[in-house]
């Protein structure tokens, strides 16, 4: 990977992980008390961020795990200057004005710097087929940007049924924060390619990232629509290639399998088309977990959703960043553990080597 394509110049963004969700460890697979989800750890890990000069930060969003997000966010929002917030909110959870209202405040209190992660999996306690979920995420979505794009609703449909003004409480642009989405089901490509902004995707060989941004270019062009795309991924970043993949090495080094399928099992998406595709990666990697040149799955063995990290030095590791950039890659969602460290790690070595800036609202 010495030689490196044209950059692109359209906008960038790097963005950080807030591990709200209770995943932060220093071995994967072994609880740590100091680094579970807490106001306290999170609270350190976003203004790290921050710090890092990392563009916005994801503010995942569980039930049975961690803490709440939108509270989170508003926590959060004074302590920050410069940086984003990524907040995601689960479809269908909340009373839409309400949640409207919420974004708003928030999108307010941080001076108009709130993008919005739309979350379309099960409501705690509740089970729904994929298709009719979709349909609800749908419909949210669109009331949703309407409301907080100032205008009034009159929506009849098969979830929603509201006649209603917008709240008085506005964002700072008097429009709708980006929406950023993900979801590999084709209910969730077409519901992606209707009314999201970014489009995530999880870690993938770069020909199978490249072969998802074309597809949706495609669904979203059918609809007069064009997307960003964004790649969820960890990182493991080292002076060195063979102090990286040792340090990957390590941190799996003390998991026990039943307890990594555990902890893939709790998650709310564990069944998903995505998940099964990080799943068929691992199945497809080398002994040493590596599915191709610095992309290791290793790390899918103790988490739900995104399940390969990039692995390498300084060099390495930005000229992987490079080529998912190149097939068409806009914003990276990037993680590491235990998460303060690699955040440092990422800013040190490779966050001041990329260049970027928030992504611009379409």
């Amino acid at each position: 990977m010495s030689v490196e394509s044209p950059a692109r110049s359209d906008p960038l963004e790097v963005a950080w992980f807030g591990a709200l969700c209770d995943d932060d460890y220093q071995y994967l697979g072994v609880p740590d008390p100091a680094l579970a989800s807490s106001w306290e750890h999170c609270r350190d890990i976003a203004l790290a961020a921050e710090r890092n000069g990392f563009d916005n930060i994801l503010l995942p969003s569980g039930y049975t795990l961690g803490i709440d997000a939108t509270a989170f966010a508003a926590g959060i929002a004074p302590l920050t200057e410069r940086m984003r917030l990524l907040l995601a909110v689960r479809m269908g959870e909340l009373w839409l004005p309400q949640l409207a209202r919420q974004i708003a405040t928030i999108d307010r209190m941080l001076g108009g710097r709130l993008t919005v992660n739309i979350i379309s999996s099960d409501i705690p306690g509740e089970t729904l087929e994929s298709a009719p979920r979709y349909r609800r995420t749908l419909e949210w979505m669109h009331v949703l940007r309407t409301l907080l794009d100032g205008q009034p609703v009159d929506f009849h449909g098969e979830f929603v049924d509201l006649t209603l003004d917008p709240p008085r409480a506005a964002t700072v642009s008097g429009r709708c924060p980006m929406f950023y989405f993900g979801g590999f089901s084709e209910a969730a490509k077409e519901t992606a390619a209707e009314a999201c902004d970014v489009f995530l995707t999880w870690p993938d060989t770069v020909a199978g990232v490249e072969a998802t941004v074309n597809d949706m270019k495609e669904r979203a062009a059918r609809r007069g629509r064009s997307l960003r795309f964004g790649l969820r991924s960890h990182v493991v970043v080292r002076e060195t290639p063979d102090a990286a993949r040792a340090a990957a090495t390590a941190l799996v080094s003390r998991l026990d399998d039943q307890v990594g399928a555990a902890i893939r099992g709790r998650s709310l998406d564990a069944a998903s088309v995505g998940v099964l595709r990080q799943a068929e990666l691992r199945d497809q990697s080398d002994r040493d977990g590596y599915v191709e040149a610095n992309l290791w799955t290793g790390i899918g063995r103790a988490r739900s959703g995104a399940g390969a990290a990039i692995v390498g030095d300084p060099d390495e590791v930005v000229a992987k960043l490079r080529a998912y950039r190149q097939v068409g890659i806009d914003a990276f969602i990037l993680s590491g553990y235990p998460h303060l460290d690699e955040c440092d790690r990422v800013g040190q070595h490779v966050l001041s080597r990329l260049d970027h800036g928030h992504l611009a609202r379409r």
